[in-house]
């Protein structure tokens, strides 16, 4: 166990309790994005018992919660805290007690300590509140990029000041968070390519028009677009996850398709990739006499956190944690996160939280070895609890 002084003051024996085994069975069941039925029943009863503290408890995106709790002053300003509860599509190989018991699914991203967290967070203000209610997000889909918009489209959202968030990191070790200026997570797009040429029998080449070479060359030509097309101090990633062709080793396809994912953190550089995708696949295609349909999706936004927002997060860092509890991000990060759509429309701050135990390894998020340490959970609930209160008071006295 890891030891967070002053923490027995903030959470009781059976709070602690309960909270960690509510992670635990949101880890044992986990669910991907919008089918988060059974998550969304465990977090609603757990919700449910906080009596005439939660004013509201409602059902929101298909399959998220978001409880209204009481503040001191129902005329004050609503600011907000979000978890995220959705899984991944990857089969568990921690060897966790409490590992997934659904083949091919798993929380690999950490949403089981958001989920968990988010419920701590208004335990402690249910039992200490801010000065105006607060929202209490239980977010669906936030791996597939949507589940944020949905809880913005349902209207829950409107009116609220600021919002606030985080996430687990084993880079940094529980007790350390990260609540950082600017750029927290990149925009995340998603493109594919699909290759058409001409199929023949593999011992006639010449006969076709063949797509997978053309893939190849295409899946080298895109590694060129950070490495030669943007100056070295520009954060960006292109990444070719997918690739799929042909039916069998004696025939040449017809086509060959590729997927993957842009990343950058700035407007200019997105829009450069998204167009040097199209042009990469449309050159490389033509020199290999195929054809290119070449599809983009935009995902999340970067998340950008703002001067002001930031200031009152690291107040209540250092108010629950210490000032020494505050590390910087280091390098950008690249991965996405839905959190930004919410930073669109109002004030926030998106925090990393530190989740590896003293001496444990950093394991990386998404590889089916992931896991956060529990006392993760404290941290980001009185860290998030704390941050609502002081934003709730500086937004009513502005």
């Amino acid at each position: 166990m890891v030891s967070l002084p002053g923490f027995d003051r903030l959470f009781s024996a059976d709070l602690r309790r309960r909270l960690v085994a509510l992670r635990q069975e949101i880890h044992r069941h986990p669910e991907l994005g919008f089918e988060e039925r059974e998550t969304s029943r465990r977090l609603y009863d757990e919700l449910s018992g906080l009596g005439p503290a939660a004013l509201e408890l409602d059902r929101v995106a298909r399959t998220g919660l978001v409880a209204r709790l009481r503040g001191a002053d129902p005329g004050a300003p609503v600011v907000a805290v979000r978890g995220d509860i959705d899984a991944l599509p990857i089969q568990e190989a921690t060897g966790l007690p409490y590992a997934s018991e659904r083949p091919g699914v798993m929380h690999a991203c950490g949403h089981d300590v958001h989920a968990t967290w988010a419920v701590g967070a208004a335990c402690l203000l249910a039992d200490r509140p801010a000065r105006g209610n607060v929202l209490i997000v239980l977010q669906p889909a936030e791996e597939t990029g949507r589940g944020a918009q949905a809880v913005l489209e349902s209207g829950v959202l409107d009116g609220v000041a600021a919002i606030f968030g985080g996430h687990v990191d084993r880079r940094f070790t529980v007790g350390q968070v990260v609540a950082d200026e600017g750029p927290l997570a990149a925009a995340a797009d998603t493109f594919s390519v699909v290759l058409r040429g001409g199929g023949a029998h593999a011992a006639r080449p010449h006969e076709a028009a063949d797509p997978i070479v053309g893939l190849g060359a295409l899946v080298l030509a895109l590694q060129t677009i950070v490495a030669r097309r943007l100056s070295p101090g520009t954060p960006a990633v292109v990444t070719v996850g997918t690739v799929h062709a042909g039916t069998a080793a004696n025939v040449i396809p017809d086509s060959a398709t590729l997927t993957g994912t842009l990343r950058a953190i700035d407007h200019d550089t997105r829009a450069l990739l998204q167009a040097e995708v199209r042009r990469l696949a449309e050159a490389t295609a033509a020199a290999h006499r195929l054809t290119a349909q070449v599809s983009l999706e935009l995902g999340p936004p970067p998340v950008v956190n703002r001067p002001e927002p930031v200031a009152w997060a690291r107040r209540a860092v250092e108010a629950v944690l210490g000032a020494g509890a505050l590390q910087p991000l280091g390098a950008p990060n690249l991965g996405g996160e839905d959190f930004a759509w919410y930073l669109e429309r109002m004030a926030g701050c998106f925090l990393r939280i530190g989740a590896r135990e003293p001496g444990g390894e950093p394991i990386p998020a998404h590889s089916p070895r992931f896991w956060a340490a529990d006392e993760s959970i404290f941290v980001g609930a009185a860290v998030l609890a704390e941050t609502a209160r002081i934003a709730s008071e500086a937004v009513y006295r502005s």
